[in-house]
């Protein structure tokens, strides 16, 4: 079972809450924008042959110190003395959407600091004719139709939760908009930093998974990584939205684990 824990970065300036667990080489999972409200049960079946640590970003949950980041590249240098901090030489990384957006800045600012990286639905780069969605002009409802491949199936499963009583939908909402503030520093108005000045010094082994009904970030950015980092592989998960691994997690990690153990 996972370990929730703290973890104090830059001398207290940073209070991180993540879960542990697992032995081996490190592997980090790097959250998307909704955030992570647990330990995600997909990622047991890398703990048999990884140390898997999975923090929250500052902002989300417990963690704290979103002040002391004015953009993306403090956010991503934070996580660069976050493993520094936690001593995880050269991780693997596998991060979903913004988090796959930092893995790859991570990767192209630093490239001896990461090990292989397996992006999901990664933001960062920008297409005029196929924009990614804006979630911030969006209802839940439309978000949750642009995120998941079958809505219904999504509820069924608890990925969407359902507060019953008052006090659950307080609670539920307050998650939600904090979730919403802390990534728009970083994804608001849209979600280009800059990366494609940079993409191209990324050297790891890298894997670019989307589901193909993703309407967050559309399947067509999937070739545009492809094309701007040398060596990469795309791969395209079937009746699966913005979520592979949570929709079809067996399709997901068979791709994921072929990649990392080949």
């Amino acid at each position: 079972m996972a370990e929730a824990k703290k973890a104090s970065i830059r001398n207290g300036l940073f209070d991180v809450q993540l879960w542990s667990q697992g032995s081996g080489p490190p592997l980090l999972y790097l959250h998307g924008w909704n955030g992570m409200r647990q330990w995600p049960a997909w990622l047991d079946a890398l703990t048999g042959r990884y140390h898997v640590v999975a923090p929250q970003h500052p902002g989300y949950g417990e963690s704290t110190g979103l002040e002391h980041l004015a953009d993306f590249l403090d956010l991503t240098l934070y996580y660069l003395d976050f493993i520094d901090a936690m001593g995880m030489e050269r991780p693997t990384i596998i991060g979903h959407s913004l988090g796959a957006n930092i893995a790859a800045e991570m990767a192209a600012l630093s490239p001896p600091s990461v090990g292989k990286l397996a992006l999901v639905a990664p933001t960062g780069l920008w297409d005029d004719k196929n924009p990614v969605a804006d979630i911030y002009a969006m209802t839940p409802k439309q978000r949750h139709a642009l995120t998941w491949h079958s809505v219904e199936e999504a509820e069924a499963k608890g990925f969407i939760p359902k507060p019953e009583t008052a006090e659950e939908k307080s609670a539920e909402g307050l998650e939600q908009a904090r979730s919403l503030a802390a990534g728009a520093k970083f994804l608001f108005p849209i979600p280009d930093r800059g990366l494609k000045k940079r993409v191209h010094r990324i050297k790891t082994p890298t894997l670019l998974l989307w589901g193909s009904s993703d309407g967050i970030v559309p399947p067509t950015y999937g070739p545009l990584f492809k094309k701007s980092i040398a060596g990469s592989t795309f791969v395209e998960i079937p009746d699966a939205g913005h979520e592979p691994l949570l929709e079809q997690p067996e399709r997901s990690l068979e791709a994921i684990t072929r990649f990392l153990w080949d």
